[in-house]
């Protein structure tokens, strides 16, 4: 568990460079991310390359005992590219390109832009290989941040076409595949497809699905050209890329198969303001815009341990003020300390900051750093200092690994929003509502995607899994009867493969293994009573609402309002050596806390006291933080382990280690705190 930061070179005089970087060391940083927006800085004028001034950079990292990590430049390619390739700008889906003046105005698909990002990264990785303080790479950067995966220009329309040709093999099992029939959308060629540009009416849901996986497909086809062509160069780096939190259009689990780890950008009162399922100021939300929502950031970090497959990096974390999203609040003091020790308790093994010092030109001038731009300290770096020492005090630890998992299916969440029915059905919102349940009672939860092996699982999360091909069926009911404990929500197993219903309702293939059907469904809005019995007791539930019909299942939920009174609404069928579980509500958080209690005793798993609001317990390799997001102060009782960083009294914005595991720990408000 180390420490990094993102460094600028190109942005200060070179005399101040040796002494930004002894300072780094000093405050015991390890990593230094350089170079990913400085294209126009190594390569002036066509075939005109500057190395030099990045290669002084990295020996005086190297000097200083430390890593760089550099970064392929491609995000922002220079006026002269743009100027002479104007192709291979974005297209907007009405034909508006991207102009030069920000960032990230490319195409995927432009084979000039391929070849010239060939020739460039060819160049940079020749120049550095065998760099000893060349650590590593990361691949650009952010792919797809603002709103950049889905390119609707020409040399799209050309590569979504031969994407088709080489999924479909024939124009009619296209037609017959999507459905085209209706409202006479049937092609007679591939030639006649476009990209899906503006109608007067909805596009049809699974050119939309094709279009939206053919785009994070091109990304993933970009992405490995970074990655060959970096271990072509030197195969002793390590290459990862750093993604964003909460990120819809780009499979992250596809990308990453081309990368040694994944990394990804946290910053914790930007994801606050951003997700849905978060309070709004006016709402007692406020207090998160200091401190951010620690299951929102927590679940993050668990998606890409699980890309991963293992630990992963904080490339960039949050070091004080983010510019408006719409706000922005500095963080309370202590808060760049305790997301530091978030991460790393998740799994991370650098958490990096972003950045050295804040810039004093161009468009991120009000984003904060550990340096403010006069160069003098800023209120986050020592936080950070104090948090590279405290891990320089714990052992090194494995990344944690959970006894329960929950599905993420990036077809399913494309295939959804394409369909919300409800302007609240938000795909990760609905995660969380089960993801917080778990971390409330101090579980470990892995994120993974459909792939994975669902057997090292004893209990696995399935939620709004949409489209469910018959041998994801197959695998699914297959866990349950050899013991697992399966959990189906809301939407699930409604559609096959191509996005259109089947002709048996849902959850269809898997309809036999549950012992039941879904016989109607509704979406709600606000305002309207939505009740439901469970295990005796009644709760809340929102946005969407399923009546079930048993055949065979146990009905051990029924709603208590509306068109579904009466009706069953949560179903459970026993199927060998496990069970199979159908939640046909959006729970709120006390029917998700009783539901995934109730998982966990199946599975036989331990089931920690529910932990006060915004604390939560993560365990890695045998070790246990207590992050206390709180403003005030809670206390622990460590179990039959030792409290081995901070105290058993735990003040607000702190933490605490625990030698232990997590559910043997107890935590309560400290009211004298």
């Amino acid at each position: 568990m180390q420490t990094g930061v993102c460094y600028f070179p190109e942005h200060w005089p070179r005399e101040r460079w040796e002494a930004d970087v002894e300072r780094m060391a000093e405050a015991g940083i390890e990593y230094v991310r350089m170079s990913e927006f400085a294209w126009n800085r190594m390569e002036p004028e066509p075939g005109e390359y500057e190395f030099e001034w990045l290669a002084e950079a990295v020996d005086l990292v190297g000097e200083h005992g430390m890593n760089a990590v550099l970064c392929t430049p491609t995000a922002t390619p220079p006026k002269w590219l743009v100027d002479e390739y104007p192709g291979i700008r974005q297209e907007r889906p009405d034909g508006t390109p991207l102009e030069f003046g920000s960032r990230r105005h490319y195409c995927f698909n432009s084979p000039e832009y391929r070849r010239e990002s060939r020739r460039i990264i060819e160049r940079l990785a020749d120049r550095f290989a065998g760099n000893e303080a060349v650590a590593g790479w990361q691949t650009d950067n952010e792919f797809g941040c603002h709103d950049t995966v889905r390119c609707y220009c020409d040399d799209c329309t050309s590569a979504f076409r031969t994407w088709l040709r080489e999924t479909y093999d024939s124009v009619d099992a296209l037609n017959d595949a999507w459905g085209n029939a209706f409202w006479s959308q049937e092609y007679t060629g591939f030639a006649e497809v476009d990209v899906p540009g503006p109608t007067p009416a909805e596009h049809h849901p699974t050119r939309l699905l094709d279009y939206h996986r053919f785009a994070s497909d091109s990304v993933v086809e970009y992405n490995r050209l970074h990655a060959d062509l970096l271990r072509e160069a030197d195969d002793e780096w390590f290459v990862t890329h750093n993604f964003m939190g909460d990120f819809e259009p780009l499979d992250a689990f596809d990308v990453t198969e081309d990368l040694d780890f994944a990394a990804w950008d946290s910053y914790p009162t930007l994801h606050t303001q951003q997700a849905p399922d978060t309070p709004a100021p006016e709402d007692a939300g406020a207090d998160l815009h200091r401190a951010g929502d620690p299951d929102v950031t927590g679940m993050n970090h668990a998606l890409y341990r699980g890309v991963s497959g293992g630990p992963f990096w904080i490339m960039e974390n949050q070091a004080g003020d983010i510019r408006a999203f719409p706000y922005s609040a500095e963080p309370d003091d202590g808060m760049i300390r305790l997301w530091t020790h978030q991460a790393a308790a998740h799994g991370a093994d650098v958490v990096s900051y972003f950045r050295w010092r804040r810039c004093q030109f161009g468009q991120e001038q009000y984003w904060g750093a550990l340096n403010n731009y006069d160069g003098s300290p800023d209120r986050g770096l020592e936080e950070a200092a104090d948090a590279a020492a405290e891990f320089d005090s714990l052992p090194d630890l494995d990344a944690p690994s959970g006894d329960v998992a929950i599905l993420v299916d990036y077809d399913s969440m494309w295939a959804l929003h394409s369909e919300r029915h409800a302007p609240d059905f938000d795909y990760w919102s609905h995660l969380r509502t089960y993801y917080r349940a778990f971390r409330r009672r101090g579980t470990t939860v892995d994120l993974v995607s459909t792939s994975a092996d669902f057997d090292e699982y004893a209990a696995v999360v399935a939620p709004s899994l949409h489209l469910v091909a018959d041998d994801l069926a197959d695998r699914l009911a297959a866990y349950a009867e050899g013991g697992g404990e399966l959990l189906l929500t809301v939407r699930s197993a409604t559609k096959d493969e191509n996005h259109r219903l089947r002709d048996e309702l849902a959850p269809g293939p898997l309809a036999d293994a549950l012992g039941a059907r879904v016989e109607q469904h509704e979406s709600l809005s606000p305002g309207l009573e939505t009740r439901v019995s469970y295990e005796g007791e009644t709760y809340d539930y929102r946005t969407w609402a399923e009546w079930l019909r048993p055949d065979g299942g146990t009905v051990v939920g029924r709603h208590e309002s509306g068109a579904a009174d009466g009706e069953p609404a949560i179903v459970r069928n026993a199927s060998g050596d496990g069970h199979l579980t159908y939640v046909g509500v959006w729970p709120e958080d006390g029917l998700a806390d009783a539901i995934v209690v109730a998982l966990l005793e199946r599975a036989a798993l331990p089931v920690g006291e529910r932990l006060p609001d915004r604390v939560r317990l993560t365990e890695r390799d045998g070790h246990t933080w207590v992050t206390n997001f709180r403003a005030d102060a809670v206390s622990i009782d460590p179990g039959s382990g030792s409290v081995v960083l901070g105290d058993e009294s735990v003040p607000g914005r702190d933490l605490a280690v625990v030698d232990g595991p997590a559910h043997e720990i107890g935590v309560g408000v400290d009211v004298d705190g």
